[in-house]
């Protein structure tokens, strides 16, 4: 029965530890570290608007988003250069405070702020594909330049 039991809570561990939140990677989007007032600092000093995941660790749609888009090498190109991206715990200090300023309805939340405004310039509630974040993503960056 022990064993049994070991074995069950080792893939558990396993399992959890293949959804890791926003792990590091040498392809897709990097998520910028800090508190929300260096991400903001960040954004407006290279005039860029930022990209919030509102995530929660136990939310399984967060976890795909996580696995499946945010890993996308051409996802990661566009939005590594034209974005400040920021990944927010939403059950952190930090996250229940921006949860009721940007009125999170749902997990996953995808916002794109703009930083000297704090206004919400585009959001998607819920798992999204690929191709609907980089063309949202592209419509945003050349509405900018207009």
């Amino acid at each position: 029965m022990k064993k049994t039991l070991f074995i069950a809570l080792v893939g558990v561990f396993m399992s959890m530890a293949s959804f890791a939140q926003h792990g590091k990677s040498t392809t897709g989007i990097q998520f910028t570290e800090g508190s929300w007032k260096e991400i903001l600092k960040k954004a407006k000093a290279e005039k860029k608007l930022i990209f919030m995941d509102a995530y929660t660790t136990w939310c399984g749609p967060c976890k795909m988003l996580q696995a499946k888009v945010f890993p996308d090498k051409t996802l990661g190109e566009f939005f590594n250069q034209n974005f400040v991206n920021a990944a927010v715990d939403m059950e952190s200090d930090e996250g229940v405070r921006l949860s009721s300023i940007y009125e999170v309805q749902g997990y996953p939340s995808l916002f794109f702020i703009d930083p000297n405004t704090g206004k919400v310039v585009k959001m998607f509630l819920g798992y999204t594909e690929i191709n609907q974040l980089l063309s949202a993503g592209k419509k945003l960056v050349e509405k900018r330049k207009v």
